[in-house]
């Protein structure tokens, strides 16, 4: 059964409520149920109901149900590293790293370390979740401490990530990404997924942007307004702005009486950035049938990994080689492990909980089949010279109204490229449009599980996030759109 227009109501009103009213909470629930009371014939208690088991069936996805676990967790090895005075040790190294620029010129510091923060979350490609979190955890203090705000750190975290996990695939969203070319008759994904990048613009500019802001002091909208009040009043958010994480987990306190040390923070860190890679080989080896040599296997078995396993693996694995090595140190005792473990994950309840009615809104609109509408409507008037820039403004709104991109390119892909094939367009255009349609929708959706994620690691208000945030990627996403027109109708 087809919903029509419904399909897509239910999803605008949980972003403007969230945009309106701050109530992250409460307009996702209000879009749940909505989605729900369609379905159920306009009947409040069925429809009621329904929504109730939507919100329980998350957990019958295994990659939901890990992605809210890791989520949990991340907490906990937030906790520890402020615990072990790890954070401490790092930011006393780059302080003394930025008292030497400072002595050369004024205000160097503070542009070199939003550009450290940006290369940290380019580098860090393998996971969009592990770049975000690693960029808002790492760079937070030193960020407030040279008073900038907490918006800049969020959007950093946010406009590094997925663009880089998009352009450089080598990780689980190219296997995910080369799987749907596959099912869409493409003998051979790999060279169309990467001929594709050189055309996949917005990712490509929202990083540009980035760095362009940040060399050059040119902020503007709401950014511009948050970067004078931070300097002007030391305010690192608005005032009545609630941090995506509770001040109890943003300064921990450190235990008394220890050394400082940079790698009780760096290297737990770092184990759970090279442990993605590692659960990739390991949950995707077994799937590979036949391979010509080793490195074959290894490439195919990142391909066929699954990337929630990984990414719950590695946090894990990073919290048990904390522990150890804070045993081994003296610093902490068995107790204290479980009682700081137990108080990271009830800190970040509420981000679960968000991660929760994400899911549940996006499963409400597949049942709606929302995307599948809005694709379907648009694709019979299409033209060959258009079908890029359409594409992509079609992605941007399934993607802006699901809140995920790997949703829009499973619905998207299965549209885009016979689309392609009927009107003799180029297919690597049309699925890098795709593609960068998916990234720029979700950047600039509130109920996007990567602009939270961005929100929570920055400990930044999220409605401000994504209001300081829209400027920049709507700039990217309108340069974007002309460059396809260029394309389409030059060639």
């Amino acid at each position: 059964m087809g919903y029509g227009f419904l399909s897509v109501i239910p999803p605008i009103i949980a972003i403007i409520l969230a945009l309106k009213t701050k109530q992250v909470y409460i307009a996702l629930l209000l879009g749940i149920w909505f989605s729900w009371l369609i379905i159920e014939g306009w009947n409040p208690l069925t429809g009621t109901l329904a929504m109730i088991e939507g919100m329980v069936n998350v957990f019958q996805s295994e990659g939901n149900t890990r992605t809210i676990m890791f989520s949990a967790l991340v907490g906990a090895l937030l906790i520890f590293i402020q615990f072990s005075r790890g954070v401490e040790g790092f930011i006393n190294i780059i302080n003394k790293k930025l008292t030497k620029l400072e002595t050369k010129k004024t205000g160097y510091s503070r542009v070199m370390v939003q550009i450290l923060a940006t290369v940290t979350g380019l580098l860090l490609f393998v996971e969009t979740s592990i770049s975000s979190l690693t960029v808002g955890t790492l760079y937070r203090p030193i960020f407030d401490k040279l008073k900038i705000p907490r918006e800049k750190l969020a959007y950093i975290a946010d406009s590094s990530s997925a663009p880089s996990s998009i352009l450089i695939p080598f990780n689980a969203w190219g296997a995910f990404i080369m799987g749907l070319l596959i099912t869409q008759g493409i003998e051979k994904p790999f060279p169309v997924m990467m001929s594709s990048i050189l055309y996949n613009f917005y990712p490509l500019l929202a990083i540009a942007l980035v760095f362009v802001v940040i060399l050059f002091k040119k902020d503007f909208g709401p950014m511009k307004k948050a970067e004078k009040r931070t300097l002007e009043t030391g305010l690192l958010m608005n005032e009545g702005s609630k941090p995506m994480v509770s001040d109890e987990i943003t300064s921990f306190p450190p235990k008394e009486g220890i050394e400082a040390k940079a790698y009780n923070m760096i290297v737990p860190l770092l184990t759970m950035v090279f442990m993605m890679p590692i659960n990739l080989i390991y949950t995707g080896w077994s799937s590979v049938k036949e391979s010509t040599s080793f490195l074959n296997h290894v490439s195919q078995a990142i391909g066929e990994g699954s990337g929630s396993s990984s990414v719950l693996y590695a946090v894990i694995t990073a919290i048990l080689v904390a522990m150890i090595m804070y045993f081994i140190q003296g610093i902490m005792k068995p107790k204290e492990a479980i009682d700081l473990t137990l108080k990271g994950i009830s800190e970040l309840m509420p981000l679960a909980l968000l991660m929760l009615l994400a899911f549940a809104i996006g499963d409400a609109c597949k049942e709606l089949e929302t995307g599948i509408y809005v694709a379907n409507a648009t694709k019979e008037w299409l033209s060959p010279e258009l079908l890029p820039a359409v594409v992509f403004i079609i992605s941007s709104f399934i993607a802006f109204s699901t809140g995920t991109s790997w949703g829009t390119f499973a619905i998207m892909l299965a549209i885009a490229v016979p689309m392609a094939n009927i009107h003799g367009a180029d297919i690597t255009i049309v699925v890098a449009a795709t593609l960068g349609g998916g990234i720029f929708g979700d950047h600039c959706s509130p109920i996007s599980d990567t602009s939270i994620i961005s929100s929570m690691a920055s400990a930044s208000d999220h409605i401000d996030h994504v209001k300081t945030q829209l400027p920049y990627a709507l700039f990217g996403g309108a340069i974007t759109v002309i460059l396809y027109l260029i394309i389409g109708f030059l060639g």
